[in-house]
Formats: structure tokens, C-alpha cells, sequence
């Protein structure tokens, strides 16, 4: 089973996006994007601090996301009425778009909206019954599961609660790519790709590390099949 990993940026400006993504953009396939309005979570980020005319150049194709040559881009929207936005970062370059169950707004109708135009990846919260994903499980081509409880923030303490969630959800739709994001660690990251995780999501154990290199390398020599 091969392993990929996902460095996770939670960028406050476009400045900090680029710096980020150029420190990993030759050693990985995929970088995720975290998007949050400061509704469906309390922290906001690029694009919604609009500190700049960033997003609107890349929305009117004057440039594209940083190191769109290199990496392939999976946003992570962690916004309310996803609905209303899903097709702007489709223009903006998303290869897979990841919406949140109890986000608020028409989940179905963005579906719909990303549907045979980028991968759709759909996230499930700690407390949120995975019975939740059965009216789209014929709908998306990935599950995400989070492994904290208050997703939003950079630091937080991962829960083990859902390394057992993972168990149940690799035995549901175990044809489905399955993530954890949140709170990922070369601690815990064994037990999650015992459980059946493909994908890791690592922000913090990453963009904190000393040298950032040698954090992602660290994470792929877990399992000699890590990309």
C-alpha cells in the first residue's frame, strides 16, 4: 500500500502560501490548502484576510497558485455555504476539493457543482457519525477524516479516538482514499497507516520542523511505499 503525503498550509497571507509551497514543492506530489471563512471555524485565512488582490489575479488567470508547475493543489474548504465558492477554485487550479459535512449551506448542490471537474473529497469532523457519508459515497473519490477536535488551528492535540474511526471507515469503503488531518505526528502516523490511512495530511510536524526537507523525508521512510 503506498502512502502519500500531504503538507498541510494554513497560510495567513499569499506571501506565506508561496514561501511554504516552494519549501516542499520538489519533494511531494500535493500540497493541501487550508481555506477558512472565520465562520465554519473561528480562525480566517488567505483569501478571506484579503490583504491583497492575489486571489482576484489567479481568479482572472493574470498568475497562477504558487508552484502550480510543480505540485498539484488540494483545498481544504473549511467554510460555510461552500456552494457559493466551489467554482472559483476550480478556476483557480484545485485538482481535488475537500468540503466539510457540517458546514453550513446546499453540501448536495456543491457536489454537483465539482462533479466530473476535479476530484471531491468530503470531511468528517471527530464527533460526526460516519453514517453521514453514505448519501455521497457513490459521489466523491476520497474521505477525510479529522484527527483533532477543533480544526482551524495549526498545534492542535491530535485525539486517538480516530485511529478507530479509521478502522470503521477503511472497512466501509475501503476502494476510497482515506486522510487524516490533524494533529498528524511521526508518533502517530504508524498506528493511522496500520488503520488504513493512504493519505497523511501533516502541517505542524512539517512547517515547524527545524529543517522541512527532512521532516517530509522522515514521514515517507515510515513505510518504504511512501510517495
Amino acid at each position: 500500500m503506498k502512502i502519500e503525503i500531504l503538507p498541510a498550509i494554513l497560510p495567513k497571507n499569499f506571501s506565506e502560501l508561496a514561501e511554504n509551497i516552494g519549501l516542499v514543492k520538489d519533494i511531494v506530489k500535493t500540497v493541501q490548502i487550508d481555506v477558512c471563512d472565520g465562520q465554519f471555524v473561528p480562525s480566517a485565512t488567505w483569501p478571506y484576510k484579503r490583504l491583497d488582490d492575489s486571489f482576484e489575479k489567479i481568479l482572472r488567470e493574470e498568475e497562477g497558485l504558487p508552484g502550480w508547475e510543480n505540485v498539484s493543489f488540494e483545498i481544504d474548504l473549511m467554510v460555510n455555504y461552500p456552494e457559493r465558492i466551489v467554482e472559483e477554485w476550480v478556476t483557480a487550479g484545485a485538482h481535488r476539493i475537500v468540503l466539510h459535512v457540517e458546514a453550513q449551506g446546499n453540501l448536495t448542490e456543491a457536489v454537483g457543482k465539482l462533479h466530473e471537474r476535479v476530484e471531491i473529497g468530503l470531511a468528517l469532523g471527530m464527533e460526526t457519525p460516519l453514517s453521514a457519508l453514505e448519501p455521497y459515497a457513490n459521489k466523491i473519490q476520497s474521505i477525510q477524516l479529522m484527527g483533532i477536535d477543533h480544526p482551524g488551528f495549526q498545534g492542535e492535540a491530535f485525539n486517538p479516538k480516530v485511529i478507530e474511526r479509521v478502522k470503521e471507515v477503511h472497512s466501509l469503503y475501503p476502494e476510497l482514499p482515506l486522510s487524516v488531518d490533524g494533529g498528524v505526528s511521526l508518533e502517530n502516523a504508524p498506528a493511522l497507516i496500520q488503520a488504513g490511512v493512504t493519505r497523511l495530511v501533516v502541517g505542524s510536524a512539517i512547517f515547524h520542523a527545524d529543517n522541512v526537507i527532512e521532516a517530509v523525508h522522515k514521514f515517507k521512510r515510515l513505510n518504504r511505499d511512501v510517495i
